[in-house]
């Protein structure tokens, strides 16, 4: 069996930490000077564990090994959320390189903001696959300070380089280490879960048109209040919903706006951004159908109709059988009894690889469940055998 350096795993993770730390956490949007400096410092990295490293034109960082396959991909992100958590994506990215260093056939890649700090999301992992178009590039904006994409690329010393695309059939399988993002694991005391599938989010728009007035000389049989109207909706969703939803089904409401949003003046409009996930079509289809029949019956009852547009219609992501039962392999010889399969509330890069190969993941216990918040945090221990685990698995599906 190859052995994995989990001391040296642990202290790259924690020197990496050490780049735009903010408390016990670290704060690296996506192509800051702090991203930047830790995407050069990730490419000395690939390049003293043998690999061939390289940054793309989205940002994409990528450490080619130069020895024959069959390879695999592993890999994640390394910028954050602001003021956010050490572990989030770095985790997956370090997770590689510990690999690569043991000498697996591995490359490893950390893809540009996963976490969304520009419109459209996942740009490294889209980029990569082929469907992030030019036009959207020129489109994009932060969602921080509005700055452009292709302004923020110039600034970072990206623009001009060649975005980078998967080459077909190097592959074998992706595989991404990762927090839970939750309690179950820890809840459970297990240390170890592979992950069966990867969620679809759905998102929604709805906007409410009622009457702009006076708050103090319209009645209150006169007024069309589209911030009530969209309240009562919203608690009509939370009193009902969960009817609808599948055993690990999770409904957010993300964003209620109210125009002109004055103090004394009655809102005219009020809009929404409201989102389902499961891993499963019929139940994401029956919530669908659900919140479409609860805005009928609210503009059956309301003075303010509501409109209801769909943003995002994500397919789930379901792992690899093969991928997964290396995984299992491994867990129940590393660590029998405390681990278990699991899928995946939240979104990840790994949704986008499996478009174009085999893919798997592995969670390792959030403390307190906390995610994209500076205290997150997980027991080095559990850092070190879920990174025995994701080396055992990967070298019994490679079949070294």
């Amino acid at each position: 069996m190859t052995r994995i350096d989990s001391d040296a795993f642990l202290r790259d993770l924690n020197e990496l930490r050490q780049i735009g730390k903010f408390r016990t956490g670290v704060h690296r949007p996506t192509y800051s000077p702090q991203d930047m400096e830790s995407r050069r410092w990730l490419m000395e990295k690939l390049r003293e564990c043998g690999l061939e490293p390289s940054i793309d034109g989205i940002g994409n960082v990528y450490g080619r090994h130069k020895g024959p396959g069959p390879h695999l991909l592993v890999g994640s992100h390394i910028e954050s959320q602001n003021e956010a958590g050490w572990l989030d994506g770095a985790l997956g990215v370090m997770a590689g390189v510990a690999l690569a260093r043991a000498g697996l056939p591995v490359d490893v890649c950390a893809f540009a903001d996963e976490e969304g700090h520009f419109e459209g999301g996942f740009l490294g992992s889209r980029s990569i696959i082929g469907e992030l178009a030019e036009d959207e590039i020129d489109r994009s904006r932060s969602r921080n300070d509005g700055q452009p994409l292709r302004e923020a690329l110039a600034d970072a010393g990206l623009a001009g380089l060649p975005r980078m695309q998967l080459e077909p059939g190097r592959h074998k399988g992706f595989y991404e280490m990762h927090i839970e993002q939750g309690t179950q694991l820890e809840s459970l005391g297990l240390r170890i879960g592979v992950v069966t599938g990867i969620v679809a989010i759905w998102q929604w728009h709805l906007k409410f048109i009622g009457q702009q007035d006076h708050a103090g000389g319209t009645t209150m049989a006169e007024r069309r209040d589209a911030g009530l109207s969209a309240v009562r909706l919203l608690a009509k969703i939370d009193e009902e919903f969960w009817k609808f939803c599948g055993p690990r089904s999770t409904f957010t409401t993300g964003r209620i706006s109210l125009f002109p949003g004055a103090p004394s003046i009655i809102p005219g409009t009020a809009e929404v951004l409201f989102q389902f996930r499961d891993i499963e079509i019929p139940v994401l289809e029956r919530m669908e159908a659900a919140l479409r029949a609860m805005v009928q019956d609210s503009n059956r009852r309301e003075k303010c109709p509501a409109t209801l547009t769909q943003m995002a219609r994500a397919t789930p992501a379901l792992c690899d059988p093969a991928m997964m039962g290396a995984l299992r392999d491994a867990a129940a010889a590393l660590a029998p009894g405390a681990w278990q399969e699991m899928p995946s509330g939240a979104g990840h890069d790994a949704q986008y690889i499996a478009k174009k190969m085999p893919v798997s993941m592995l969670f390792v216990p959030s403390i307190g469940g906390i995610s994209h918040h500076w205290s997150e945090d997980t027991k080095e221990e559990d850092l070190a055998l879920g990174i025995q685990v994701l080396g055992k698995a990967a070298e019994t599906f490679l079949g070294k």
